[in-house]
C-alpha cells in the first residue's frame, strides 16, 4: 500500500493494485453489454407504474418539470462517475472505493454499506411490484409463491458468471428499450386522435381538463407548491441508483475506459428519450384525476401507461405491457443484486470488512457476498402479513433518502478528485465533461435540500405516522453513525479530508494504460 506524506500508517481503502486485480472478478461484460445496460439497465417499476402516483400528485405539468430537473442533475452525477472511473477504472469499482482513496476511509466505509443494504432493499421492492403486477390478472394464488419464484429467478441469474448475466441484461433491457419507444409512439397516435375510442385529435385536452397542475394537503398557490415540490422528490425514485449501475458495472467491463464513455452517452440518450419522454407521453395519454392512479393498487392496474391504453379503448395491449413490468422487475431485481453483492465484494477488496466476501468462483462471481446480499429478498415476505402499498412505499422511503446520499457523496469525491488533479499537474483524462465541476456542485446541494425534505409531508397537520418517518429519514443518522463510528475507531489516523497533493491519484495508472492501450 502507499503511504500518505506525514503519516505512519498506510491510506486505508487503497488496497495495492495487485490485490485489487487478483483474478477474482472478470472482465466478462461486452460492448453490446454495458451500452445496453446503459440504456435500460435499472429501469424498473418506478418508471412504468410508480409515475402514475406522481402524476396524480403534480399533475403532466409538474411532472414533466420536475424529470427535466431531475435529467440534468442525474447528468451530471453520471458524468462525475464515468470521469473517476474512466480514469483508474478497477475490478470490484465502486464510489466508495473512490471515496475512500480520494476523501477519507470514514466516508468510503460509510458509502460501501450504505449501498449494500440500499440497493439489496431495492431488490424486495421490486419482488414485491412483480408479484403485485401479477394481480392484474386476478390470479388466485398467493402472493408468497410469486415472491418465492421471483427470489429463486433473481438469486439464481446472480450466481451465474457474469457473462450470463451481462446477456440476460442485454435482452431484459432491449425489451424495456422497445416497450419504451413503442409505447411513445402509442402515446403519438393516441395525440392525434388514433384510439378506437377518441372522437377527434386528444392534443393536449388532459392539460386542460382536469389541468396542468394539481394541489396537494393544501389548496390554492401553496397547494401547487407543495404539489410541486412533492413531485420532484416523488420523480427521485426512478432514477435512484441508476448511475451507479455504469460504476459497478465497469470493473467487469472488457475495455471500461472505452466503453464507459460510451455507455455515458447512451444514459444522455436515456434520460431525454425514455424519462422525459416517458412523462410528457403519460401526460398525453392519462388525466391526473384518473382514480386507478391511486385506487388501483401497486401493480400495473395504476400504471398510467395501462389507464391510457384503457382510456383510448386499445384491447389486448393492456396484459402486453404488463408482462413487460413483469420482466422489468426481474430484471431490475436482478441488477439491484448485482449492485449489491459488486458493494459488499469492493469493501472486502478495500479491506473495510471480512475477507471473506472476497471469495469468488472460479467462473469470477463473488459468491458469498451474492449470499449474504441475497438475504434482503426476505423481506418482500413482509407483504403476506402487511399491506402491501404500505411495505412499497417505506421501501421507496428508505432507497430516495440513500439515493440522495449517494449523489451528494458522488459529487464530494469528484470534488477532491478534480482538487489533486488540479494540484497534480493535471494529467492526461480518457473522459472530460463539458458541465463539470459546475454540474457537482449544483448536485452536491440540490440532493443535500432533497434528502432533507424527502418526507417534509409528514409534518402537515393529520398526515404523521411513526413508520413513514422513521422509513425516510433512518438513513441519514444511519449513514453518519457508521461514518462516525469507523472514524472513532480509526481516530487520528483517519483524516477528515485528505490534502489535495497528498491524494494519491496515480497509483495503479500504469496497469491500465499499458493494459487498455
Amino acid at each position: 500500500m502507499k503511504k500518505v506524506e506525514g503519516n505512519d500508517t498506510e491510506m486505508p481503502g487503497t488496497a495495492d493494485m495487485e490485490t485489487i486485480n487478483s483474478g477474482t472478478t472478470h472482465r466478462g461484460l461486452k460492448p453490446r453489454h454495458s451500452q445496453m445496460i446503459a440504456l435500460g439497465g435499472c429501469v424498473g417499476t418506478g418508471l412504468f407504474v410508480g409515475t402514475g402516483a406522481t402524476l396524480a400528485t403534480g399533475g403532466p405539468a409538474f411532472i414533466l418539470v420536475a424529470f427535466i430537473v431531475m435529467s440534468i442533475l442525474v447528468y451530471s452525477v453520471v458524468t462525475t462517475i464515468i470521469e473517476i472511473t474512466a480514469y483508474l477504472p478497477i475490478n470490484g469499482a465502486s464510489m466508495s472505493y473512490y471515496a475512500s482513496r480520494y476523501v477519507s476511509p470514514s466516508l468510503g466505509v460509510a458509502l460501501g454499506w450504505l449501498y449494500v443494504y440500499s440497493l439489496g432493499i431495492l431488490v424486495p421492492y421490486e419482488i414485491t411490484a412483480g408479484a403485485l403486477v401479477i394481480d392484474y390478472w386476478d390470479s388466485p394464488v398467493n402472493i408468497g409463491v410469486w415472491i418465492t419464484i421471483f427470489i429463486f429467478v433473481i438469486v439464481g441469474l446472480n450466481f451465474l458468471p457474469v457473462t450470463y448475466y451481462g446477456e440476460s441484461e442485454f435482452w431484459f433491457a432491449a425489451i424495456k428499450v422497445i416497450t419504451i419507444a413503442g409505447l411513445l409512439i402509442l402515446a403519438f397516435v393516441i395525440f392525434w386522435g388514433g384510439g378506437p375510442n377518441q372522437n377527434g385529435i386528444l392534443g393536449f385536452r388532459y392539460w386542460k381538463e382536469p389541468g396542468a397542475t394539481a394541489t396537494y394537503l393544501v389548496d390554492g398557490p401553496t397547494g401547487k407548491f407543495v404539489a410541486f415540490v412533492e413531485t420532484l422528490v416523488l420523480s427521485a425514485f426512478p432514477f435512484v441508483f441508476a448511475p451507479e449501475l455504469l460504476l459497478f458495472t465497469s470493473g467487469e467491463m472488457h475495455n471500461p475506459q472505452k466503453d464507459l464513455p460510451k455507455a455515458g452517452r447512451r444514459f444522455t440518450l436515456r434520460l431525454i428519450v425514455f424519462y422525459i419522454g416517458s412523462v410528457l407521453a403519460i401526460g398525453v395519454m392519462c388525466p391526473y384525476n384518473e382514480d386507478a392512479l391511486i385506487n388501483g393498487g401497486e401493480g400495473a392496474k395504476s400504471s398510467p401507461f395501462v389507464v391510457g391504453i384503457q382510456h383510448a379503448g386499445i384491447h389486448g395491449l393492456g396484459s402486453v405491457v404488463n408482462a413487460v413490468i413483469l420482466i422489468t422487475a426481474w430484471s431490475a431485481g436482478s441488477a439491484y443484486l448485482y449492485m449489491s453483492s459488486r458493494a459488499l465484494y469492493s469493501l472486502a477488496v478495500a479491506e473495510q470488512t471480512p475477507a471473506i466476501f472476497k471469495k469468488c468462483t472460479k467462473d469470477g462471481v463473488p459468491y458469498v457476498a451474492v449470499m449474504g446480499c441475497s438475504l434482503f429478498s426476505l423481506l418482500a415476505y413482509l407483504n403476506c402479513g402487511t399491506n402491501s402499498s404500505t411495505v412499497f412505499q417505506w421501501f421507496v422511503n428508505i432507497t430516495n433518502t440513500s439515493g440522495f446520499i449517494s449523489w451528494v457523496c458522488c459529487s464530494i469525491v469528484y470534488l477532491r478528485f478534480r482538487a489533486a488533479w488540479n494540484a497534480q499537474g493535471r494529467p492526461e483524462l480518457p473522459y472530460r465533461s463539458w458541465i463539470q465541476p459546475y454540474g457537482a456542485w449544483a448536485a452536491m446541494a440540490f440532493f443535500v435540500v432533497l434528502a432533507l425534505i424527502n418526507g417534509f409531508n409528514v409534518f402537515f397537520p393529520g398526515q404523521f405516522t411513526a413508520s413513514t418517518f422513521v422509513t425516510t429519514y433512518i438513513g441519514i443518522p444511519a449513514f453518519f453513525g457508521l461514518y462516525l463510528i469507523h472514524k472513532v475507531w480509526r481516530g487520528r489516523s483517519d483524516p477528515w479530508l485528505y490534502p489535495a497533493t497528498e491524494i494519491d491519484i496515480h497509483e495503479g495508472l500504469e496497469h491500465y494504460y499499458h493494459y487498455y492501450y
